[in-house]
């Protein structure tokens, strides 16, 4: 009895979730009869254009597209987590309706891509028929299109010209550039960028409304400070530490998502402004005695200094630095000493500026 009425309970949270046009099927039920949560990032994916957080210009833009249905061939590039993916399946929910199923081939970076598949199976979805509303096309979306071989977008260039009249291609990808230039030349580039931090932070707290979750403020900037952008990596962040430890708080969000502690390497940051090496390196030691490996110190050190109050010609110089060893850490030179190093040179900077 107590099993069925949490399986109720789902059903009835999914029902208010799916009221404000975000919510997806909340629990699954299994043969035994428990139920288990769907990960956040897929229950709360919006399902409606106007429900995507963040770059307001491009979602605006695939909105009026939605209404009037005269769709192009899309390149959707960005960062991970920005909502690209969701973009184009709420445009195809859009403007196909029920005829989704039946009118859209979605094809991503697990799926086999090579130039057979472009010219069988797309060639094949392409040739097929669909009764279609009028001015509405068949779909084709490649996710992370970047990761295809040359030899298939080479093929793919001829199929997105010839079958234009019945067919629609939208390629999301993280970097345009990987895409070739014929592709590039046939479709509306859109570019998407990273999510602002109010942005993040005010759906995670719609989320933390609707899931009940415990919180305290500096867990909230503690998940906004991980994701760095990435709506994905923030659910994820927040639901993983829910399910390990209940309270929302920094201390357990930087456990669950194992970076360095920013208020760490705020300190060892203002030690270098102060010219005293030996307790920044104390600081950088402690870190590294914790665990954290190089890039993981470098990548949260650029995140602090970018951010940090100090003369712009100092906070220039310093990032110029942290560049130059995030890139010898990059190429393997991944060495307490390439950090000792770099902190060493910080505390010269700062000398010379106050020569």
């Amino acid at each position: 009895m107590a099993e069925a009425m949490e399986v109720d309970d789902c059903q009835y949270n999914t029902a208010a979730a799916r009221d404000t046009g975000k919510g997806k099927a909340s629990a699954v039920p299994t043969s035994h009869g428990k139920s288990y949560d769907l990960p956040w990032v897929e229950k709360y994916r919006p399902t409606l254009i106007k429900d995507i957080v963040g770059n307001t210009e491009a979602v605006s833009r695939l909105q009026i597209i939605s209404e009037e249905g005269n769709m192009p061939h899309f390149i959707l590039s960005g960062p991970p987590g920005t909502g690209k993916t969701t973009s184009i399946l709420c445009l195809a929910h859009a403007l196909l309706g029920p005829q989704y199923k039946a009118a859209v081939l979605e094809l991503n970076a697990s799926d086999e891509r090579g130039i057979d598949v472009v010219r069988n199976t797309i060639k094949m979805f392409a040739q097929k028929k669909a009764t279609l509303p009028p001015g509405r096309h068949k779909l084709v979306i490649l996710d992370e299109a970047d990761s295809m071989t040359s030899g298939a977008q080479q093929a793919l260039r001829r199929t997105m010209e010839i079958y234009s009249n019945t067919t629609r291609f939208a390629l999301a990808c993280n970097q345009s550039s990987k895409i070739i230039e014929p592709i590039q030349s046939r479709c509306a580039v859109v570019r998407y960028s990273r999510l602002s931090d109010q942005e993040l932070l005010a759906r995670v707290l719609e989320i933390c409304r609707f899931e009940k979750v415990a919180y305290v403020d500096d867990g909230l900037e503690a998940i906004v400070f991980t994701a760095d952008g990435d709506m994905r990596q923030a659910l994820n962040n927040l639901q993983a530490t829910v399910s390990g430890f209940g309270l929302v708080n920094s201390e357990n969000v930087f456990r669950v998502c194992d970076q360095p502690h920013p208020l760490m390497v705020h300190k060892m940051v203002g030690l270098c402004l102060e010219a005293k090496l030996d307790e920044a390196w104390g600081c950088m030691r402690a870190l590294c005695d914790m665990g954290f490996s190089a890039i993981d110190i470098i990548t949260t050190l650029f995140r602090i200094v970018r951010n940090f109050t100090m003369h712009e010609f100092l906070k220039l110089e310093y990032i110029r630095e942290v560049g130059f060893c995030h890139i010898r850490i990059s190429d393997g030179v991944n060495s307490r000493l390439q950090l000792s190093g770099l902190l060493a040179k910080l505390c010269k900077i700062t000398l010379k500026s106050k020569a």
